[in-house]
């Protein structure tokens, strides 16, 4: 199968490194467009080779899987809907939510999915990336595109994509409720990220009595904005899931505490921004959440 990566930062990378492996045509899209070749290699093994921003390529391709952050995501995108194929599958995997919702009218005329995932990586050099925690992924319909979706059944994925993603980076699920997913993952993302990001120290430090009370009310907070958004999960729930995944990436560093670190714009607006903007929608005070948004937004 023939399958585009728009953008490879470390998911992307690793993605596409794996697709690749698994005996697919990868090609890269990054927002350098005088690239005609990406190197990348994966956990010291040999490195792959990839034909890059070859515009004839994207009308052939399949899936298009799209791994920019947030804030890159309609940049690197919108040059390329003309090149694309109307039956090109795209599937956007990036932190925060909101981000495609601002397009959302020129992707009517593609199959269109969201996906997030537990899948850790990080790149230690430009060409370089590890594999640091394994995960599984969920995919879902994007619900403002209609295309193709004329009832329930056919909006479920292509099975040959579905396929294609397992080879490389097995589970890959189909989540008939993906918005959830989403604000699960967005949850555990407004807890660790900003503290991460402000304090500059690896996920696992957060499990540290020092930020008990913080965490407690940014829970506290979270919990409350998902109930009025009508996603089932109780606090007790939560607090449990978002220890979890700092004790599980104990080691890891967040991207927003790289962004930071890197001096490069972060995901907040889209993570604990889109958090605060439903909050407001709903008459819900999140003042703990203000407070690390306007400290991260300050910092910029």
């Amino acid at each position: 199968m023939k399958i585009g990566i728009v953008g490879l930062g470390a998911i992307g990378s690793l993605w596409a490194v794996k697709l690749q492996q698994s005996g697919h045509n990868v090609y890269a899209y990054t927002r350098h467009a005088n690239q005609s070749h990406i190197k990348v290699q994966l956990d010291n093994r040999p490195t792959c080779r990839f034909d890059a921003n070859n515009l004839e390529q994207l009308a052939q391709c399949e899936c298009v899987l799209v791994t920019v952050k947030s804030t890159q995501v309609m940049d690197a995108i919108t040059p390329l809907f003309p090149y694309l194929s109307s039956n090109t599958t795209i599937i956007f995997m990036h932190n925060g939510m909101g981000a495609i919702d601002v397009f959302q009218d020129q992707l009517n005329r593609f199959p269109t999915y969201l996906a997030t995932t537990t899948q850790a990586a990080f790149k230690p050099q430009a060409n370089q990336v590890e594999h640091t925690g394994l995960g599984e992924t969920f995919i879902g319909a994007y619900e403002a595109s209609s295309v193709h979706r004329n009832s329930i059944e056919n909006s479920i994925i292509n099975p040959r994509i579905l396929t294609a993603l397992n080879h490389a980076l097995a589970p890959v699920t189909w989540h008939h409720d993906i918005q959830t997913a989403l604000w699960h993952k967005l949850a555990i993302n407004c807890a660790i990220n900003p503290l991460t990001a402000i304090h500059q120290c690896k996920n696992g430090e957060l499990a540290n009595n020092r930020f008990d009370a913080t965490l407690s009310k940014l829970i506290a907070e979270i919990n409350q904005v998902m109930q009025a958004q009508a996603v089932p999960i109780s606090k007790q729930a939560l607090h449990k899931a978002i220890y979890q995944v700092i004790n599980a990436t104990q080691h890891n560093y967040s991207s927003m505490q790289q962004d930071v670190a890197h001096q490069r714009p972060t995901e907040i607006e889209f993570i604990t921004g889109y958090l605060i903007r439903s909050a407001a929608q709903h008459n819900i005070d999140v003042p703990t959440n203000l407070a690390l948004y306007h400290q991260l937004i300050n910092a910029r």
